[in-house]
């Protein structure tokens, strides 16, 4: 080392004076002093008295032997740059604590001057390790959540499958005068387990992007049934996040819209859809749906039209509002509870 670092480091530790170490000791965090080459010249009374070491202990380099060992490379790396750059950082790693435990820590630190010449840093450190296990619980709360949700979803479509497959064979039994009404029961039971697989397949089961949900669920449906002849697009701003059981609810009301309009339209008739999602922030989440079919007669065969009354009763279970007819002029509006989304940035 030469004589002018010599010199810098010793005039670095001398500024830390009577004054600040009885500022430091009296401060009620754990607190730290470096030089200009990053060596430790002052810890204060609560570092010691967390580590239980001597001030001696932790001098220069001495208080990095705490570091937990799969912390301290990368901790070490991070300060190294900022100290060539002189530029704060802030690093969260686990010292072990004067019983053994490790804690972690949140440790905060800028660069200081003395008459215009960098004389090391400064830094404070808090215990973050209640926060860090909630964080840990919370993250494996969720995996629990999703496991047990995947396997919720996946036995109500096994579920449903056999009802199709039922339905089916009671429908080719029944008079001609029911078959289509059987036909219509198969096809609304094949849309329930379309939302049931886009529920399954979404990457997050237990919180939901609405607007990823509407487009896969939405191909889908146009697919299922008079393929080709069915068009859904989705409109809007914004995108949320919402639970299970308000996605499930709106799948099964966007799937008995395209139900009713396929219904009441001949088979060579084009119906089209539009989903108009309206996620401002701070606001209520609100939808619209909108039906237009094409120029044709009306479908054959008589079938109950219960699709306002299945709505209603859709939009019920997840304590959703809604409001109107599905039409061109019309749409039906629908509103989120707000207790049960959350807005993300598009």
């Amino acid at each position: 080392m030469s004589a002018d670092t010599s010199a810098t480091g010793m005039a670095s530790e001398s500024l830390v004076g009577d004054a600040f170490r009885q500022f430091a000791n009296d401060v009620p965090l754990m607190m730290w002093r470096s030089d200009t080459e990053g060596r430790a010249v002052h810890h204060n009374e609560s570092w010691l008295r967390f580590t239980g070491r001597s001030a001696e202990d932790e001098a220069g380099h001495g208080w990095r032997r705490n570091i937990h060992p799969d912390d301290a490379p990368a901790f070490l790396a991070l300060v190294a740059e900022a100290f060539t750059l002189r530029e704060s950082f802030t690093a969260e790693f686990r010292l072990r604590r004067h019983d053994g435990a490790y804690r972690w820590l949140l440790d905060t630190a800028r660069p200081i001057e003395h008459d215009g010449h960098f004389a090391g840093y400064l830094g404070t450190c808090f215990d973050i390790t209640d926060r860090k296990n909630a964080e840990a619980h919370a993250e494996a709360a969720l995996v629990e959540k999703e496991t047990l949700l995947a396997e919720v979803y996946h036995r109500v479509r096994n579920n449903l499958q056999v009802m199709v497959s039922l339905i089916g064979l009671y429908g080719r039994a029944a008079p001609p005068a029911c078959r289509g009404s059987f036909e219509a029961l198969g096809q609304r039971v094949r849309a329930i387990a379309l939302v049931q697989q886009h529920l399954h397949e979404a990457p997050h089961i237990a919180s939901i992007d609405l607007r990823d949900y509407l487009h896969r669920l939405a191909s889908g449906l146009g697919q299922l049934r008079r393929a080709g002849r069915i068009g859904v697009t989705i409109d809007g701003t914004g995108t949320t996040l919402v639970e299970p059981r308000t996605a499930n609810a709106l799948g099964m009301i966007v799937a008995e819209v395209v139900a009713e309009c396929l219904d009441t339209t001949a088979d060579s008739v084009a119906c089209a859809i539009t989903i108009r999602i309206d996620a401002a922030a701070g606001a209520p989440v609100r939808l619209s749906i909108a039906s237009r079919n094409g120029a044709g007669g009306s479908a054959a065969g008589a079938v109950p039209n219960l699709g306002p009354r299945l709505i209603a009763a859709y939009a019920a279970q997840a304590e959703i509002a809604v409001r109107g007819p599905v039409g061109p002029d019309e749409p039906l509006e629908l509103q989120l509870p707000e207790v049960l989304t959350r807005i993300v940035p598009d």
